[in-house]
């Protein structure tokens, strides 16, 4: 089994790679948090409550040698309603797209039947690279780290899947982030960039608008509501008659649940929790759009929207 834990060898000659890697794991392993890390800004939404990605999300890591795309999938499970098999299409067709699979297995759990399940996915991809990348190592001592680093090599020889590597990496205190951008680059196909230098994503800005919103509203909620909440951004425009170094965008949106009483928990006593909500994601958007931003925002019912097709294609899914 080999561990990475720094880098050993120089490359001998200075080749350009790009290409797509993608980083899977059951929900809240840490996904969202290791691409924000590698890309150096927030472009995936993250919380600590599973399941918050549903969107593809690019994350775009420009690199002198290599430009790595990360797509950023939800969490592969078991799915309970349409929203959820359509989750798991969406990480399955990613898989056979991308050049580099990244599997994210926290430090601080043991392997459980989820991670099984994944796993047994990946077992029949058999061309695409997989990187093992253990996730959460500032949570555990290093005993708990040096067990989970020989379950997941077992799992691998069990299995059948020879991973390219083993990464023990901390998102959070940015412990060995770059050593496995480092290790990941070379997994990828040569060839010239893909995006011009700069960009960060190449997601729509009123999708990620969207996920900025719906990341708060989502802080502090009870635990029944993460999967009922989707937001939809119904216009964003330039206020008319503002001088031109005073702009303000103006944009509207709808959070909508599933239910009418979950209505009064987003909005909160006396409309505060939907206060807040806007106050927090209105400063997350003026930073990712760069203007000051007029954010108008309504809580509408969409009756069990994860169950309903047509109410799921409205939404987006």
């Amino acid at each position: 089994m080999s561990v990475r834990t720094q880098s050993s060898e120089e490359p001998a000659e200075t080749v350009h790679r790009a290409g797509f890697a993608c980083f899977v794991g059951r929900p809240n392993a840490g996904k969202s948090t290791l691409t924000n890390a590698l890309v150096g800004q927030k472009v995936a939404i993250t919380s600590n409550r599973p399941q918050t990605t549903r969107h593809t999300v690019r994350g775009i890591v420009h690199r002198e040698d290599a430009q790595l795309i990360l797509v950023d999938t939800p969490g592969l499970h078991k799915p309970r309603t349409l929203l959820g098999e359509r989750l798991n299409d969406v990480v399955r067709t990613t898989w056979a797209e991308v050049d580099v699979i990244g599997f994210c297995l926290p430090a601080n759990e043991r392997l459980g039947p989820g991670d099984r399940f994944i796993a047994k996915e990946l077992a029949g991809i058999r061309k695409t690279p997989k990187v093992a990348i253990v996730t959460k190592t500032d949570l555990v001592d290093g005993k708990t780290l040096a067990e989970q680093l020989i379950a997941i090599d077992r799992l691998g020889e069990e299995l059948g899947i020879t991973w390219a590597e083993i990464v023990p990496v901390s998102a959070t205190a940015n412990q060995q982030v770059d050593l496995l951008a480092d290790l990941i680059a070379p997994l990828l196909p040569e060839g010239p960039a893909l995006y011009p230098e700069g960009d960060l994503t190449d997601e729509p800005e009123q999708v990620m608008v969207a996920e900025l919103i719906r990341e708060a509203a989502l802080e502090g909620v009870r635990d029944e509501l993460p999967h009922s909440i989707a937001v939809v951004v119904e216009e964003m425009l330039p206020r008319e008659d503002r001088p031109a170094d005073k702009p303000l965008l103006d944009i509207h949106a709808n959070v909508f649940i599933e239910r009418p009483s979950q209505k009064g928990i987003i909005i909160g006593p006396k409309g505060k929790r939907l206060k807040d909500v806007g106050i927090k994601s209105r400063k997350q958007i003026e930073a990712l759009l760069g203007t000051p931003v007029f954010l108008d925002l309504h809580v509408k019912v969409a009756k069990d929207w994860q169950r309903d097709p047509k109410q799921l294609r409205r939404l987006g899914f």
